[in-house]
Parts: structure tokens; C-alpha cells; sequence
């Protein structure tokens, strides 16, 4: 079953609220780093039957618009073949400031709409 939105944005928060507390361990990624040091935090946590491992995206475009400590790539395997998504702060819209699931922006506006977490009467 493919995981809610609300489940990817608590883990989403568990990851960015223990890396930005130094709790997690730091792994040496290859690519763009090339003073090879151990920066980037790596998280391995569970929600029900889903496992999760999640970073900070490392990818060109990540460096190229200064994201590297803002999308947050979530590995996901819960018995069927791993599946990722990439969890960003909106930058614009309705759900600018909100955090995010890329490609399920609808599903994530219900999910703040839900909780009175967003400003005026938003309809998605």
C-alpha cells in the first residue's frame, strides 16, 4: 500500500528535527562533495509495515538552488520494491511555507486543509 501523505511528512519531520539536533549519523556521499567529508544525515525509521530511509537530496539541481538541507529524499520499502519521493518547502501557491510531497501537492492541501492549517478557505 502506498504510504499516506501524512505518514511521508511525519517522517519527513523526524528526519529534519533529529539532523538538525546532530542525532543522526553521517554518511560520505561521492558525488558533489569534494573535500570528502562526512555532512550528510541519514535516517532508517518505521511507520506500521513501511521502511524508511531518508537524506537530504544530494542531486545537481538540489545544489544548484541551494536545497541541499531542504528536499528531503524518502526511500520507502514495505514489502514490495522500493519506491522514493521528495519532500520540499513549497515556494509558492496556496501551500507556500507548508512542506510537501512532490507530485501529490493535491493530496498534501487536503492534508493541511484537514488540520485548519491553511490561511482562508482553500479548495483542492
Amino acid at each position: 500500500m502506498t504510504p499516506t501523505v501524512e505518514e511521508l511528512l511525519s517522517v519527513d519531520r523526524e528526519y529534519r528535527r533529529k539532523a538538525a539536533r546532530g542525532e543522526l549519523p553521517l554518511i560520505t556521499p561521492h558525488r558533489f562533495n569534494p573535500a570528502h567529508e562526512a555532512w550528510l544525515p541519514v535516517l532508517h525509521t518505521a511507520r506500521g509495515d513501511h521502511h524508511y530511509t531518508a537524506l537530504f537530496s544530494n542531486t545537481a539541481r538540489a545544489h544548484e538552488f541551494g536545497r541541499t538541507h531542504d528536499w528531503v529524499v524518502l526511500y520507502v520499502d514495505g514489502g514490495r520494491p522500493e519506491t522514493q519521493c521528495t519532500v520540499i518547502t513549497a515556494r509558492r501557491g496556496i501551500l507556500k511555507g507548508r512542506r510537501v510531497v512532490r507530485g501529490r501537492e493535491v493530496e498534501c492541501g487536503h492534508h493541511y486543509a484537514e488540520r485548519g492549517a491553511l490561511a482562508g478557505s482553500a479548495t483542492f
